[in-house]
């Protein structure tokens, strides 16, 4: 039996059987999403364990996925596996108070001068705004690296695009978030379509870069944070 037909039998049926076999069959992609997931965590997640919540997202988009749209299943479940690792992770409460604190002070500046200045600031403009000096700056983005993970699956989509918790592999949020991904500075632009259009890790990017990866981290939660603010004085002005 080919997998087009455990999935007719599946959708006609509900066999647990089954199901199991179309677990097995599509088991790699959990691997694939936790380690992209893992690349930016801190040490003390452990990778099994988001493989552990992804088997519960992939057995969930096996059981909601329509086999009659014409959509690739694999298009289908990988935002549902990373969800479900994610939505496990904000349960822990993994991101201490104090880096919750600086990540939105640093938000606060970026919205502020977005909207003050109509583009994207620099980082010396937001070490000014924040009263702290360049090199502080980026501590901070270092210390709150790992929380911008869902960043772009967080942002407001403001017009007619899909709200937030939408796939990025939907091709309507792409596009709107490509209308505010142009008015980043170039190096971000890059950052952003290689990371989240491309699939490449962050270790790769460092090498298209020559950068390393702990600075890719850096610039990554640096472009999630000017693309909030681009996105939050888009909704702003409507």
């Amino acid at each position: 039996m080919d997998i087009s037909d455990v999935w007719a039998e599946f959708k006609a049926t509900g066999s647990p059987e089954l199901r199991n076999r179309l677990v097995l069959q599509y088991a790699p992609l959990v691997k694939y999403v936790a380690g992209r997931l893992r690349s930016g965590l801190p040490q003390n997640v452990d990778t099994n364990d988001l493989v552990s919540e992804g088997v519960f997202g992939l057995i969930d988009a096996i059981e909601k996925f329509d086999t009659s749209r014409g959509l690739e299943f694999q298009t289908y479940a990988v935002p549902r596996i990373k969800g479900a690792m994610i939505d496990a992770l904000r349960s822990q409460d993994w991101v201490p108070r104090s880096v919750r604190e600086k990540l939105r002070a640093i938000e606060r500046a970026h919205a502020v001068l977005v909207e003050r200045l109509g583009r994207t600031p620099t980082e010396d403009e937001i070490a000014a705004e924040m009263g702290i000096t360049a090199k502080a700056l980026n501590g901070l983005y270092s210390k709150v690296a790992y929380t911008s993970i869902a960043a772009m699956e967080d942002l407001v989509i403001v017009d007619d695009a899909p709200a937030p918790g939408a796939a990025l592999e939907d091709d309507a949020v792409k596009e709107a978030l490509l209308r505010h991904v142009r008015d980043l500075r170039e190096r971000d632009q890059i950052i952003v379509a290689l990371y989240y259009y491309e699939g490449f890790t962050l270790a790769e990017i460092g090498q298209v870069l020559g950068v390393t990866e702990s600075r890719v981290s850096q610039l990554h939660t640096r472009a999630m944070l000017a693309l909030r603010g681009l996105v939050q004085a888009a909704a702003g002005a409507h």
